[in-house]
């Protein structure tokens, strides 16, 4: 599946893949019970999914907020859910010396925006062999994506695809250049839409970032209508009770109609 993701770009724009799952790894119970969720819906309307779930948070705004469970037992849990539903799993990661750990219980080490463009980290992902999944700076252009892409591909590692989650407008707002897609896709790699991350509103002076969860379907349909190959979002069976980004989720039981109208613009702009 991984293989075929890759070039999906390909493929007429028959179809796109989803990446989805929680923020975080906040217990034992519920990444099981999301990824279940999300698994049969996605096997139901036949799109390739990848489970996503950080393992620990790094970046957060307030010393007191939740990072996680414990690093080997959120990965071991991510472990568990791949080889359950047998689907694959991603999740980020935050220094070069985490690299080797973490590929060991993932099939995608995703690089985290703040940290697209430190070499470092992104040969230490690329080294081992894993699918990268390269998050494009809230700072950077869509051009200037080509460089953390070659330092992969340089450091011998061509399984690549690349995430638009927005562009810093302001001090406290995202948003989103959609011709962003179609310059990425020159580089010859998977394109991704985070389509929650893009809807965060940062930097709140509570210290928790705010978000326009009711903008998900309308960013979800430009991205489609834009051509990208994958759909990224975080989901939560009670958004309002999660650990992290909250604010900005999908709720779970609305998936399913987000995703079917998704399928339906998808055959009409492509077919």
């Amino acid at each position: 599946m991984l293989e075929s993701i890759r070039h999906l770009q390909h493929l007429n724009h028959h179809n796109f893949f989803l990446i989805a799952g929680p923020c975080v790894i906040e217990n034992d119970d519920n990444p099981f019970e999301i990824a279940e969720t999300i698994c049969d819906i996605t096997d139901r309307l036949h799109i390739p999914y990848i489970f996503k779930a950080s393992f620990r948070k790094a970046n957060r705004s307030r010393l007191d907020s939740f990072t996680g469970i414990g690093d080997t037992a959120a990965l071991e849990i991510i472990q568990a859910v791949g080889r359950q539903f047998q689907v694959p799993t991603l999740t980020d990661f935050h220094s070069a010396g985490e690299a080797v750990f973490v590929s060991q219980y993932v099939d995608i080490l995703q690089i985290p925006a703040f940290l697209c463009r430190q070499t470092d980290i992104l040969v230490a992902a690329a080294k081992t062999g894993k699918h990268i999944n390269i998050k494009k700076g809230q700072f950077l252009s869509a051009g200037s994506m080509i460089f953390a892409i070659e330092k992969v591909r340089q450091s011998g590692n061509d399984r690549i695809m690349v995430t638009e989650r927005g562009t810093t407008f302001g001090y406290q707002d995202l948003v989103v250049d959609f011709r962003n897609i179609p310059i990425m896709q020159q580089y010859n790699v998977p394109v991704v839409l985070d389509v929650t991350h893009s809807l965060q509103q940062p930097n709140q002076d509570s210290g928790i970032a705010g978000g326009r969860p009711e903008m998900i379907e309308t960013l979800a349909k430009a991205g489609i209508a834009s051509g990208v190959d994958g759909i990224f979002l975080e989901t939560h069976p009670d958004p309002s009770k999660a650990l992290s980004d909250g604010s900005n989720m999908l709720k779970l039981d609305r998936l399913e109609e987000l995703l079917k109208k998704l399928l339906r613009l998808r055959k009409a702009v492509f077919t």
